[in-house]
C-alpha cells in the first residue's frame, strides 16, 4: 500500500469522480487542477497501484492505451466519441451473443464498443 499523498488524494478524486473511463493524460489534466505540479509518472504510478489493489480496472479498447475505471461496475460496454476521443459508458448488454459463436465453439466473455460522436461533439440539429 501506497502513501495517500495529496497528489494519490487527487488522482483517486479524480478517477472516482468522472463519470467515464480515464486515459492517464486525462487523468493528469484534471488532476493537476488540485495538484498543479503533477506529474505523468506518478499518475502511471498510482494508476497501477490502484489497478493492483483492485480499485480500478482497465478498459481495453482496439488500437487503444487503456483507459481506467472503478473497479467492481456491473457488466457494461462503452462508446468512444471519434471526434474528442472521449469514451463513456453504455448501461446493460445487448444479450444472446452466444447464439453468433460456430457450432463446437464456446464463448468465454466479449466487450462491444459503439463509434460515433458525443453530445458535445455532435453539431446542433444534427442526427446521433
Amino acid at each position: 500500500m501506497q502513501r495517500n499523498t495529496n497528489q494519490r488524494r487527487a488522482i483517486s478524486r479524480v478517477l472516482e469522480e468522472a463519470d467515464r473511463p480515464l486515459s492517464p493524460q486525462e487523468v493528469l489534466e484534471h488532476a493537476r487542477k488540485d495538484v498543479p505540479n503533477l506529474g505523468i509518472a506518478t499518475v502511471y504510478r498510482a494508476v497501477k497501484s490502484m489497478t493492483e489493489e483492485g480499485r480500478l480496472a482497465p478498459v481495453q479498447l482496439p488500437g487503444e492505451a487503456p483507459r481506467y475505471e472503478l473497479a467492481g461496475k456491473q457488466h457494461h460496454h462503452h462508446f468512444q466519441c471519434l471526434e474528442c476521443n472521449r469514451v463513456f459508458e453504455i448501461d446493460g448488454c445487448p444479450g444472446g451473443l452466444a447464439r453468433m459463436v460456430p457450432d463446437g465453439f464456446r464463448l468465454m466473455y466479449h466487450d462491444v464498443v459503439l463509434y460515433g460522436k458525443c453530445d458535445e461533439c455532435c453539431e446542433e440539429g444534427a442526427p446521433r
